[in-house]
């Protein structure tokens, strides 16, 4: 187990979970529905506090976090944007938040499951994973009920 490992996964989760914040921030700005903004608004809030966590744990075994998300993510939310100007509407928000949420669950999973990374690192990401699980079961279930 190396501190080397433990620092670039959880550095890698923290700026997927600052895309994460991101992305719901943008999704309250495009939602019509109160109800969807509100759910945006509130992962939004939790999911900085999972960056917060994560820093906090890079920085207590030498890592220095990133303050910033990716740039294949700004590109993403972009394309949201057009596609939400162009009558994507609600259901278009709430399928790039479940699909965003997909991947990030996938990251989460595979980090959790690395064999390298140290029992402590990894009681933490399972802590923040909690919050990943919980946003990506109600966007799915958003997306459901749209459906119906």
């Amino acid at each position: 187990m190396s501190s080397t490992t433990d620092v670039s996964k959880l550095d890698d989760l923290i700026v997927t979970t600052i895309d994460s914040v991101k992305g719901y921030e943008a999704s309250a700005e495009l939602a019509e529905a109160g109800t969807y903004v509100s759910f945006f608004t509130e992962m939004a809030a939790e999911r900085r506090q999972v960056v917060v966590a994560l820093q906090e744990a890079s920085r207590a075994i030498g890592g220095t976090p990133s303050d910033f998300g990716s740039a294949a993510a700004t590109i993403h939310r972009r394309w949201e944007d057009l596609r939400h100007a162009f009558g994507g509407g609600d259901a278009s928000v709430i399928k790039a938040v479940e699909a965003g949420e997909d991947y990030l669950k996938e990251e989460y999973e595979r980090a959790i499951k690395d064999e390298h990374v140290s029992e402590p690192t990894r009681a933490i990401m399972a802590r923040c994973f909690e919050s990943v699980r919980k946003g990506h079961d109600r966007a799915s279930a958003l997306k459901h009920a749209l459906a119906e």
